[in-house]
């Protein structure tokens, strides 16, 4: 690489970074601390090994060209699906999904490192497709390279690691200049989904009592029915569009396809969802349902995130970690520890320092000339959005729980190393912003 890139070396973005892993070193050795003061947990030891190792990563991928990518790019969806389908075959099982490769206590979550796989992929058809004049065809061969993934995720079965997928590929489609309203095609259609399928749980475990109108969910044979009248509507809608050109059927079919869909899927979800998923979705909903079982993980965080007032309780002075009453305290919750020890004034930092990163990503977006890095440049810095965003609402408890980490400080090598490389890549985007 020439000296003369070392100009666009992005210090923010890196001393951010390097601040926000050496934070979460910190925490995950305060979570390994117990009531006795006695350390009882040698992870931050391996995550200062993640993040050495994960640092030298980060400026190797920096240094290396990403537009040679683009010949690699089909092959690097190939081993996608190959190293998910042996993870689902051969993999084992942690906190209830086969979602983990190793030998011992070494192992690998692919699901983490497959999101870069994934944006380099997606990049490299939204890129080759630019010019295609069907953006129909574009945006449902980007679903199915999108569904592929997310598909084999959810059969380990792992739903918050298959849900980040989602809003990087609407916004990789949305950047690339895909129709809003094939876009919002996935998203209404998600949205309703999970409408369709909370609701009769709503009904069932919190509101307590029979409500006609959802009997059209609860019941099979009505629901059924439901989801006949509506595949007629779509058919005899888009007949008319075709038939007579007015615009008006072709929105009553874009409605009722997507309700039709919602409809189906939500059956498919409430098969696949695993009982400790459904329950989160009633622990959201009404936390007070089960406090001392499914709702005692967000009862105790929202505790620790309250202890904590203004300036925190100090350094290795919380109480519900040290005690144990947190939950996966080293990861999911690693932001209850520290909203505890250090306070309003540390979220405020750990915020101002995802900001810098966020904010460098959408610079990196706007100023780079190259198609192939404005797309990954987008998948990635969403994908830190999303994750940051998932993450502080599940502890504060404004989102389900869903298992995804605070990408830096929670405890993990894979996730580490996935943040790493993508921030390597965005590295290597703006030191080539100039160049096509």
């Amino acid at each position: 690489m020439n000296t003369k890139n070392f100009a666009f070396f992005d210090y923010f973005i890196f001393t951010a970074v390097l601040l926000l892993v050496t934070i979460g070193i910190f925490f995950i050795y305060s979570s390994g601390i117990n009531s006795e003061k006695v350390l009882v947990s040698n992870e931050y030891i391996k995550q200062i090994f993640f993040a050495v190792s994960g640092l030298f990563l980060m400026l190797g991928v920096s240094l290396f060209d990403y537009r040679k990518l683009r010949r690699f790019a089909p092959w690097l969806f190939v081993f996608l699906i190959v190293i998910l389908l042996y993870t689902k075959l051969f993999g084992r099982y942690v906190n209830g999904a086969r979602s983990w490769i190793g030998i011992g206590e070494l192992g690998i979550q692919p699901s983490e490192f497959c999101k870069i796989l994934f944006i380099i992929f997606l990049a490299w058809y939204l890129e080759k497709t630019r010019e295609l004049t069907s953006q129909k065809k574009r945006f449902l061969t980007a679903t199915l390279i999108f569904l592929v993934p997310v598909g084999l995720i959810l059969l380990q079965p792992d739903l918050g690691t298959a849900s980040v997928y989602i809003p990087i590929f609407l916004i990789m489609c949305y950047v690339a200049g895909v129709p809003i309203r094939y876009i919002m095609i996935i998203f209404i259609g998600g949205m309703l989904t999970i409408f369709f399928t909370v609701l009769p749980i709503w009904e069932a475990d919190i509101y307590r009592k029979s409500v006609p109108i959802i009997s059209l969910l609860t019941n099979m044979k009505l629901r059924l029915i439901l989801i006949l009248i509506f595949a007629i509507v779509s058919l005899l809608s888009l007949s008319g569009y075709i038939f007579f050109k007015a615009k008006y059927y072709y929105w009553i079919c874009y409605v009722s396809c997507i309700i039709t869909a919602a409809l189906i899927l939500s059956i498919l979800a409430g098969k696949v969802l695993k009982p400790y998923q459904i329950n989160r979705l009633i622990i959201f909903l009404n936390p007070e349902t089960d406090p001392l079982g499914a709702g005692w993980n967000i009862r105790q965080s929202k505790t620790a995130i309250g202890a904590g007032g203004f300036w925190g309780q100090g350094f290795l002075k919380g109480t519900q970690s040290h005690y144990r009453y947190l939950p996966q305290q080293s990861n999911d919750f690693i932001f209850s520890i520290l909203s505890e020890e250090w306070g309003f004034m540390g979220c405020i930092l750990v915020f101002i320092l995802y900001l810098v990163i966020l904010i460098r990503g959408i610079i990196i977006i706007k100023n780079t000339n190259n198609n192939f890095g404005y797309y990954i440049s987008a998948g990635i810095t969403f994908m830190f959005f999303f994750h940051f965003i998932v993450n502080v609402g599940m502890v504060m408890g404004i989102m389900p729980i869903t298992g995804i980490p605070l990408l830096f400080l929670s405890y993990g090598g894979s996730s580490l190393w996935t943040a790493m490389i993508a921030v390597g890549l965005l590295m290597s985007i703006n030191f080539r912003r100039l160049e096509f």
